[in-house]
């Protein structure tokens, strides 16, 4: 695994270039960040917030941790991963944004993947929930640890982790044109912003539910199924269609456990009636579709 310094951060308060000393960040008009105790950034200034504890909370963050860490969604994250590295070269690093990161898995599956590709990465995982930019950090800590580790004695690249930022999408603490790659997956896109921040040439990668998505529970908790709308396309005159496809599957969940922490994980914790969570919690097994469409736009 090759990854670099991600160095391309912006002021949230006057979009100036962040540099790093030691452990804060600052720009050239005085403001400075501090880098938390497990490796994070908070660059979400107040004022853009729009709740005191915005993004998903402690809980729904748990439960998609254990959840993806089982290996349920490894299937949607190697094809990610393929989208991601297609046309990568192993001669310069891949400078990429997940917005919108949750707990980083997916960013995790990428730099294995890119691992056994020889492809270098420069990472930033962005979220707006401080919980699940909290994870992401202390779990690539840990992973930092591990590969320290277990490094040969001849080992002589320094592995440098993803830099791991609450922030919100709608303002990225991006510089322009830094990026690659920008992933948004299962989020709020907000094609202006990440049109900003791609190189021309680079690519946004959209992972989306599908009609058919974990149909089988929200057939369970629901009185009924709403039909999937057509979609609309993308509108945005810096990006342009490369490529569209779909990752089907079918999950077969076997314990009440993992039964609750998909559906803790989704938003259809919060939409069902508490008779349908209680049809959820009775379950002692499952098997759902799985069904995401993955999309790739370029920038012009």
């Amino acid at each position: 695994m090759r990854l670099t310094p991600f160095d391309a951060l912006a002021c949230p308060l006057d979009a100036l270039p962040l540099r790093r000393e030691g452990r804060r960040w600052c720009c050239e008009a005085g403001h400075s960040f501090d880098v938390a105790r497990e490796g994070h950034l908070h660059l979400l200034p107040v004022q853009h917030k729009r709740s005191r504890d915005p993004g998903d909370s402690k809980a729904m963050v748990a439960a998609r941790e254990r959840f993806l860490n089982a290996g349920h969604y490894q299937g949607i994250a190697d094809a990610i991963a393929e989208a991601v590295l297609a046309g990568a070269s192993p001669e310069r690093p891949l400078a990429c944004l997940d917005a919108g990161c949750g707990e980083g898995y997916y960013l995790r599956r990428l730099a294995a993947s890119a691992g056994d590709r020889n492809v270098a990465l420069s990472l930033m995982g962005l979220d707006i929930s401080k919980w699940a930019v909290l994870r992401g950090a202390r779990q690539a800590r840990a992973l930092h640890r591990d590969a320290q580790a277990n490094a040969t004695a001849d080992a002589t690249a320094k592995r440098e982790g993803a830099t791991w930022v609450v922030a919100s999408n709608a303002k990225l603490p991006v510089q322009d044109a830094a990026l690659d790659r920008v992933l948004c997956l299962f989020g709020f896109p907000v094609y202006a912003e990440f049109a900003r921040v791609l190189k021309p040439g680079g690519r946004l990668l959209l992972a989306e539910v599908g009609p058919d998505h974990l149909r089988e529970l929200r057939e369970i908790i629901y009185p009924s199924v709403k039909e999937a709308t057509e979609r609309e396309p993308v509108r945005h005159p810096a990006l342009t269609l490369e490529y569209e496809t779909s990752v089907r599957a079918t999950l077969s969940l076997e314990t009440p456990e993992a039964i609750a922490d998909l559906l803790t994980m989704t938003p259809h914790l919060y939409r069902a009636s508490a008779e349908g969570r209680a049809r959820a919690e009775a379950l002692t097994s499952l098997s759902v579709t799985l069904d995401v469409r993955l999309t790739t736009l370029g920038r012009r």
